[in-house]
């Protein structure tokens, strides 16, 4: 679901609303951004989800110690399909964070020339946003030997085949460009380009495309090739990955030489001095937008000299030395038809609004994903109105926006004189799949209601059965090929126990149970003797199953794929992190103590895992699955030769010659482990003037302690 609302401002939140906040976009943004990235089938709007983003950031500048393992300001795109090979990128393909306003741009700058400790601006380049497909292009001697889209930001889909077919990529580079180097830009479909191919596609009777983006990625991402090459497909270069020897000393310099190489690269990409000839050169930028052949959605800002870019470093998913500087989004008006209930894993009930089609930007939407009964009936999560109050009844002629994809959001409504006689929207007080109460639970630590209605049905409820079961099999968790959506609630509404899953154990005890009983899958609709022989053989093929996958598909509340990852390098094998969950259900232990410490894990990720486990018939789900697969050890992180590689390091304190943040990039560039507690899987601790408990607390435990040029004269060199 996507909110619309804003909600609490931020400077009211409490920290247990904020986490409570924070876990709830982890999980929403995680969603959309497999739609997104994934599978190209976007939900809502690029307005609505940067809205999220923005939203979780700032709860996360204002409460920097619940950032959460799995946070979206950590994560990057989206899990690779296995249709294509996969390509490791030498060096991560990270995103942009946004900006939506000029104070956005003058912070952002500000905040550039405080991490690198000037006051003065540094020269920054601005080109247009290409609303496209990222890719990763290698040549190595100056051939073309691979081609990788960006995927999860470090592994991407294996597309070389399909990128050969576009034209404007050159196949070799001229003999002064270095002998290694990965060229990176934007694969995109021309607006003529595209409305011709959707011409010829309907002529066909084949599939039209929502708008040039999808129609890019879904021809890009063809297992045959030949029907790439019938697509205009185009290119322009604006980055680079890996490269053997310096191309240039600035980001100006760097992507004109790609020009020179043979790529396209943007004829409105400028170098600006000062803030005001950037915010020019955006102005100039969205003024000519409709009448530019390529949808874009905003202007890059990048640092120019590679090496203050190298001093910047990165976040988790972004630079810090670049960012997007985003475009209004556009409106347009139709009539809400109806509202559905749909019902997740959790139970929660989420309404969806069904429109009447309509061209908003040139992309037709018929769906808005709403947020809650509140949002309905026009209250925001502060319980102040929004839309002036206004609520939502079916009927109603709605003002909807989007900024670039399919699904906008409802930003208001206009009165007209039929609207008294429509009646009011009445949220549903029973779950509409099984019956059960649906209740908006009393929070008692803010003393507020949540704002989401849950089902109380439970396992009774074949909504949350068959929404975990699908979780559970997910491309992210165990990803079994053949076990899709319509196959889960196919199986699940099956009546013969011996076909039925309503368990994940069910899954990998299927085809026992099919042998033993009258029923045979294979005398089935939709079956065969080959399809079922299949869908066996990939079920079997994860009874080996890597441990963050088997942790992120349990579904447990609050941990998303990222979470997974690092509580499974954290404990390393199921049996240790199983233990280690248990006893942390007690919350006066050392095992509890070690769960928080873990950087990135907060207490409502703590709270949620143990209470996972504490729960009977969750751990005798477990022993039932657990006697059908085998979870693999965590792979540890490659050894470096950098002295704090692996290791686990702690600031705490002023630092004197260089910014927090610039320590910490450092630190984590070099492989070491950041964390924000001292424990007992502290290694090493950097304590600066005015360093407090933490530094009580590294004396007590026996931790190394350094000061800050004992660390300098550590990394020295690195």
């Amino acid at each position: 679901m996507a909110r619309t609302d804003k909600g609490i401002p931020v400077d009211q939140l409490t920290p247990i609303e904020a986490a409570a906040e924070l876990a709830e976009l982890a999980r929403e943004i995680a969603h959309h951004d497999a739609l997104y990235h994934g599978k190209d089938a976007p939900e809502i709007s690029d307005a609505d989800y940067d809205a999220l983003r923005a939203r979780n950031l700032a709860i996360e500048a204002a409460f920097p110690d619940l950032v959460r393992a799995d946070s979206p300001s950590k994560r990057v795109g989206a899990a690779v399909s296995e249709a294509f090979g996969q390509i490791t990128h030498a060096k991560p393909m990270l995103s942009l964070d946004n900006l939506f306003t000029d104070q956005d741009l003058t912070d952002f700058v500000e905040q550039v020339r405080r991490f690198l400790g000037t006051s003065e601006t540094p020269a920054f380049t601005a080109e247009p946003k290409i609303d496209g497909l990222s890719m990763s292009l290698r040549y190595v001697g100056g051939r073309l030997v691979s081609a990788a889209t960006r995927g999860d930001g470090t592994t991407g889909e294996n597309v070389t085949a399909n990128i050969l077919t576009i034209s404007e990529i050159p196949r070799t580079l001229p003999a002064d460009a270095p002998e290694t180097v990965e060229v990176r830009g934007e694969v995109y479909m021309g607006k003529a380009d595209f409305a011709a191919l959707n011409a010829r596609m309907t002529a066909e009777g084949g599939k039209v495309f929502a708008n040039p983006r999808n129609a890019a990625a879904g021809s890009l991402r063809q297992l045959d090739a030949t029907v790439t090459a019938k697509r205009p497909l185009r290119f322009f270069a604006y980055a680079w990955g890996e490269v053997s020897r310096p191309i240039a000393p600035t980001q100006y310099e760097t992507v004109q030489a790609f020009g020179r190489w043979g790529f396209k690269v943007n004829p409105l990409m400028v170098r600006c001095g000062t803030e005001a000839d950037l915010l020019a050169h955006y102005r100039h930028i969205e003024a000519m937008r409709s009448s530019l052949d390529y949808d874009i959605d905003g202007v890059v800002y990048k640092v120019d000299d590679l090496a203050l870019q190298e001093r910047l470093g990165f976040r988790s998913r972004s630079p810090r030395w670049a960012t997007a500087h985003k475009f209004p989004a556009e409106r347009a008006t139709t009539i809400l038809r109806d509202i559905e209930i749909q019902v997740g894993r959790t139970g929660a009930l989420t309404p969806v609004a069904r429109l009447d089609s309509v061209t908003v930007g040139g992309v037709v939407v018929s769906n808005a994903t709403l947020h809650n009964e509140d949002y309905i009936k026009g209250i925001g999560q502060d319980g102040q109105p929004i839309r002036e109050g206004r609520d939502l009844r079916i009927g109603d002629t709605v003002v909807i926006q989007r900024a670039g994809d399919v699904i906008p959001q409802i930003v208001d409504v206009q009165e007209d004189e039929d609207r008294p006689n429509r009646p009011a929207y009445e949220f549903p007080q029973l779950c509409p799949r099984c019956g059960s109460h649906a209740v908006r639970e009393h929070n008692e630590k803010s003393g507020k209601l949540d704002a989401v209605r849950r089902c109380t049905g439970g396992l009774i409820c074949p909504a949350q059965q068959v929404e975990s079961l699908k979780h559970f099999v997910a491309r992210n968790a165990l990803d079994i090929e053949g076990l899709g959506d319509k196959q889960i609630e196919f199986f699940h509404a099956l009546e013969d126990p011996n076909l039925w899953i309503r368990t994940p154990a069910d899954i990998f005890t299927l085809e026992r149970r099919e042998s033993l009983g009258l029923a045979r899958l294979a005398n089935m609709a939709g079956f065969g003797a080959t399809s079922v022989r299949k869908l066996f053989d990939s079920i079997n093929a994860r009874r080996a199953i890597a441990l963050h996958r088997l942790i992120f598909g349990l579904g447990i509340r609050h941990v998303g794929e990222t979470t997974a990852k690092l509580l499974a390098r954290a404990y390393g094998t199921w049996p240790h992190f199983a233990e280690a969950m248990q006893a942390a259900g007690d919350r006066m232990s050392d095992a509890w103590t070690e769960l928080n410490a873990i950087d990135g894990i907060g207490e409502v990720v703590a709270e949620a895992v143990t209470d996972f486990f504490a729960e009977e018939h969750n751990r005798a789900a477990l022993a039932a699955l657990l006697a059908e697969i085998t979870p693999e050890a965590a792979e540890q992180p490659v050894a470096t030769d950098s002295p704090v590689a692996g290791k686990t390091v702690v600031f705490t304190g002023s630092l004197e010659k260089m910014t927090r943040d610039e320590a910490k990039a450092t630190a984590e560039r070099l492989g070491a482990k950041v964390a924000g507690s001292v424990s007992k899987k502290t290694d090493l601790v950097v304590a600066g003037p005015g360093a407090g408990s933490k530094l009580t607390k590294a004396s007590e435990l026996g931790i190394e302690v350094i000061d800050e040029d004992a660390w300098l004269e550590r990394i020295k060199g690195l």
